[in-house]
C-alpha cells in the first residue's frame, strides 16, 4: 500500500511541475502566471478539486511516445468563488505550449458536461499555441467537441473566457461563443491567421499586438469585453464579475445585502440634464448615483462608447443596465452600439436578469457608411433583442427619445413593463427644428416664423406628457427620486411570468 501511495505522490508532483522549472521560469519572465497559479487566484483558497490529473496523450507519432506529461497541458476541475460553485479549465503553456490534443480536449469537455448537469458557470483560462500538430485531425476533432459544448451550454450556464496568452486559428472560436471575453494587455492575443500568414497573403506588415491584442479587440473589433494590465488584475476582476451572475438559467440572480438605503434621494440628479438640449452630459453619473454603493461593472467601455452596458445592483439584486451616452455621438444608435447592446440584452434575458434602460437617443446615426454597412439589419438586432426579452424591463427616458430609436430602446410597445420619464424628456418623431422644416417647408427663409413654429412644436411634442396621455409613459418622475422608483418597480416585477410562443428557436437578423 505504501508503495502505491508513494507512486501516487510522485505522479502528482510530476503533474504539478507541468513542463518543468525552466519553462515555468520562462512563463514568469513574460509576466505570466502558470496554469495552477491562475486557478489558485481565481478560486477561493483551498476550494479547488482537480480532475484528470493523470491523463496523458495517446499520440505515438513524431517522437511523441517519449514525451508524456501527466495532465497533458490543461488543468481542470471545480471550486468556488465567494462560496459559489464554478468549473474551470486552465491551459498550461509550459506543456507543449498549451497545445490542444485529443486528451486535452476530452478533459475540457468533461468539466463542461458536468457544469451543464449541475448548473454552474464555466471559466476558461486560455493560454495555448493552438492545435497539437503531431496529432493531426484528432486535435481538430477535439476543438469541434469543445465548440459543440459551447453551443449547448449557451444560455444554460454562464461561460467566461480569459485570454491570458496566445489564442490563434480555430482556437479563437471557442471563446467567441462564450458570453464574455477578458484579455490581458501585452501578453494575450487572438486572431484567426497570424502576422506571418497575413504578410504572405495580403502583404500587410502587422504585429501580433496590432492584429489581435487586447487593446485592438476592446477598442476596434469589439471581440473582447475588457482588457486588464496583468494576470492578477484579470483574475480578481473575474471573481468580482461572477458575483453579479446567477449560476444557471434555472436560478435567479444572486442577492447581496446592502447598507445603501433603497429610498435614498439624489438631489443632484435634478440638475443633471442641461437646459440646452444640444449640450451633452455624462450618463455614467446617473448610473453611479442610482445603483447600490455606486458599484457598476461596465463592459466594453472603450468600444461603441455611444451606448453603455454593464451590471449593477439595485436593492441588493443584480440588474443589467443599457444606457445611451450623450457624450459620444450625441447618444445616437449606430451599427456597433446596436450589436453591443443587443448581445447584452439577450444575455440578461437568458439568465433572468432584469434590464434597466436609460434613454437619451436622438435617433440612428445618419450617413452612407452606416447605410452601406447595414445599419437597418444591425439596428434591428437591438429592437429584436428587446422585443424578445421576457425578463422585467424598466425604462427611464431622461431627455431625447426620437423616431424609431424611441421604439427600439425598450419602449412600452416592445413590452416594457414600467416606463418612466423625467420632466426633461422629449418624446417625438424627430427634433423640433427638423420637424418644423419639414412641416412648414414654405416658411424656410423666414427665420422668425421658423423660430416661432419650432417653439410651438417643442411645447406641444417635446415633453413627456403627450406620450403620458396615451399611456406610453407610466409616470413622469422627479429625477431625485429615481432610485426609489426603480427599486419599487423592480420589486413589483419580481414575480413576472411571460412566455413567448413555442418555437424551435428564433431567427434574429444576423
Amino acid at each position: 500500500m505504501q508503495d502505491i501511495i508513494q507512486q501516487l505522490e510522485v505522479k502528482r508532483e510530476a503533474a504539478r511541475k507541468g513542463g518543468g522549472e525552466r519553462r515555468i521560469e520562462a512563463q514568469h519572465a513574460k509576466g505570466k502566471l502558470t496554469a495552477r497559479e491562475r486557478i489558485e487566484l481565481v478560486l477561493d483558497p483551498g476550494s479547488f478539486e482537480e480532475w484528470d490529473m493523470f491523463v496523458e496523450h495517446r499520440c505515438n507519432d513524431f517522437g511523441m511516445a517519449e514525451q508524456k506529461v501527466p495532465g497533458d497541458g490543461v488543468v481542470t476541475g471545480y471550486g468556488t468563488i465567494n462560496g459559489r460553485l464554478v468549473f474551470v479549465f486552465s491551459q498550461d503553456f509550459t506543456v507543449f505550449g498549451g497545445s490542444l490534443s485529443e486528451a486535452h480536449a476530452e478533459k475540457i469537455c468533461k468539466i463542461m458536461d458536468q457544469a451543464l448537469k449541475v448548473g454552474a458557470p464555466v471559466i476558461g483560462l486560455n493560454d495555448s499555441g493552438g492545435a497539437r500538430i503531431q496529432e493531426g485531425v484528432a486535435s481538430l476533432a477535439g476543438y469541434a467537441e469543445v465548440f459543440q459544448r459551447n453551443v449547448l451550454a449557451s444560455g444554460v450556464v454562464p461561460q467566461i473566457s480569459c485570454i491570458m496568452g496566445p489564442c490563434a486559428g480555430g482556437a479563437v472560436y471557442s471563446p467567441a461563443m462564450t458570453d464574455f471575453i477578458f484579455m490581458v494587455k501585452d501578453s494575450s492575443y487572438m486572431f484567426v491567421t497570424g502576422p506571418d500568414v497575413v504578410k504572405t497573403v495580403t502583404h500587410e506588415v502587422v504585429t501580433a499586438e496590432q492584429l489581435g491584442g487586447a487593446v485592438t479587440h476592446t477598442t476596434k473589433s469589439g471581440v473582447a469585453d475588457l482588457a486588464f494590465e496583468n494576470d492578477v488584475e484579470a483574475l480578481l476582476q473575474v471573481r468580482r464579475f461572477v458575483d453579479f451572475l446567477p449560476s444557471s438559467n434555472r436560478e435567479q440572480p444572486p442577492v447581496r445585502p446592502t447598507a445603501d438605503p433603497v429610498d435614498r434621494p439624489e438631489p443632484s440628479l435634478d440638475t443633471l440634464v442641461p437646459a440646452n438640449p444640444n449640450k451633452p452630459y455624462d450618463m455614467k453619473e446617473l448610473i453611479h448615483k442610482i445603483v447600490d454603493e455606486g458599484d457598476f461593472f461596465e463592459l466594453q467601455p472603450n468600444y461603441a462608447g455611444n451606448i453603455l452596458i454593464g451590471f449593477g445592483r439595485i436593492g441588493g439584486s443584480t440588474i443589467g443596465i443599457v444606457a445611451n451616452q450623450p457624450m459620444v455621438l450625441a447618444g445616437c444608435l449606430d451599427i456597433d452600439s446596436s450589436k453591443k447592446a443587443a448581445r447584452f440584452v439577450r444575455f440578461c434575458d437568458c439568465f433572468n436578469i432584469p434590464i434597466v434602460t436609460l434613454v437619451d437617443v436622438p435617433g440612428f446615426l445618419p450617413g452612407t457608411s452606416q447605410e452601406l454597412n447595414g445599419i437597418i439589419k444591425h439596428g434591428a438586432k437591438l429592437l429584436y433583442a428587446y422585443a424578445e426579452a421576457t425578463v422585467p424591463k424598466v425604462t427611464l427616458i431622461t431627455r431625447k427619445a426620437y423616431g424609431g430609436a424611441y421604439d427600439v430602446m425598450s419602449s412600452k410597445h416592445l413590452r416594457g413593463d414600467v416606463n418612466y420619464a423625467w420632466p426633461t424628456a422629449e418624446i417625438a418623431v424627430m427634433g423640433p427644428k427638423g420637424a418644423v422644416e419639414i412641416i412648414f417647408r414654405g416658411d424656410i427663409g423666414d427665420e422668425q416664423k421658423i423660430a416661432e413654429r419650432t417653439e410651438e412644436y417643442r411645447s406641444k411634442f417635446a415633453n413627456p406628457f403627450v406620450a403620458g396621455s396615451r399611456g406610453f409613459i407610466d409616470d413622469v418622475i422627479k429625477p431625485r427620486n429615481t432610485r426609489r422608483r426603480l427599486v419599487k418597480a423592480l420589486s413589483m416585477l419580481r414575480g413576472k411570468q411571460l412566455e413567448n410562443p413555442w418555437k424551435k428557436h428564433d431567427n434574429i437578423p444576423l
